[in-house]
């Protein structure tokens, strides 16, 4: 099939990262996907335009309002996949709540990417709750042997013997709303106490790099990090430097958290499971409902 696979596409985002290995799944199947950036399309007519233009048969969008609001109407089956905002932000918003829960009726599958993201959908539109699937986003990371840790720390001006060094890094796109700098200022006071730990914050996967976790405990954390188990979750600063020390500490804790954390990635986080999750879906697309 020929699909039209519209997303957020900020260079660096998790929004862009998920939506190319996605993309990579479908092609690998034999699709041809074309994957565009939802905020170039001022209204659907525009994608009338471009469905017509390159004879598209199906298509696919990240975000349940920011892509699939320009995909009803066109006569073309279409799925989607939910997106943060749409459950944490835009469903609060009462004109947005009742044009997504249209979306989702002429939607032929929706995908959450955890079970409580497809309870709280779920809760917000009974009529779609046959429709919603869960698959949890795919890993595989590829570490760079020629990586140099001692050449990083220099051009990082740490200046410190890596055999008694601390570094803790934070992964995170570098904007407002994902707070990169809430642990700043209680990490600095820690740092004062002692010199060997570091924070390196840089933008865009742990658990499936044998590292241990430690994550703000909100929603989307709380899914996939089980605290004391598969990582550490922390409420406020003070908490995080708590839990740090603890771990630092604790090697026994710290080998357990790395043990059940690559367990997980392995069993919930296939990349191989996601890649025959979107093909089995995407085949939902062709033909009729009925066939």
């Amino acid at each position: 099939m020929r699909l039209l696979f519209l997303a957020a596409l900020r260079p660096h985002t998790g929004n862009a990262v998920t939506a190319q290995r996605v993309r990579d799944h479908l092609e690998a199947a034999g699709h041809v996907c074309i994957l565009k950036d939802a905020f170039d399309f001022g209204s659907p007519s525009e994608i009338a335009d471009l469905i017509q233009a390159e004879a598209l048969q199906a298509a696919l969008a990240l975000h349940l309002y920011r892509g699939g609001r320009l995909l009803q109407g066109h006569g073309i089956p279409f799925g989607i996949i939910f997106g943060g905002t749409d459950l944490n932000e835009d469903v609060n918003q009462g004109e947005k709540n009742e044009v997504m829960g249209k979306v989702l009726k002429e939607a032929r599958f929706a995908v959450a990417f955890t079970e409580s993201m497809k309870e709280m959908a779920r809760l917000q539109w009974p009529h779609a709750q046959g429709k919603i699937y869960v698959q949890s986003q795919g890993i595989a990371t590829a570490p760079n042997p020629a990586f140099n840790w001692n050449a990083f720390l220099q051009r990082a001006e740490i200046k410190q013997s890596t055999d008694n060094l601390h570094v803790f890094l934070l992964i995170c796109g570098l904007r407002q709303v994902k707070d990169p700098l809430y642990l700043v200022d209680a990490f600095a006071e820690w740092h004062q106490e002692e010199p060997n730990v570091y924070m390196v914050i840089v933008g865009p996967e742990a658990m499936g790099l044998e590292v241990p976790v430690l994550a703000r405990d909100i929603p989307g954390n709380a899914a996939v990090v089980k605290h004391e188990v598969t990582g550490l979750l922390f409420s406020d600063p003070q908490e995080f430097v708590q839990l740090a020390k603890r771990l630092l500490s604790d090697p026994a804790l710290e080998k357990e958290i790395v043990a059940n954390g690559r367990r997980y990635v392995r069993t919930h986080h296939s990349w191989r499971v996601e890649r025959d999750t979107y093909e089995r879906l995407v085949r939902t697309l062709e033909g009729s409902p009925e066939d």
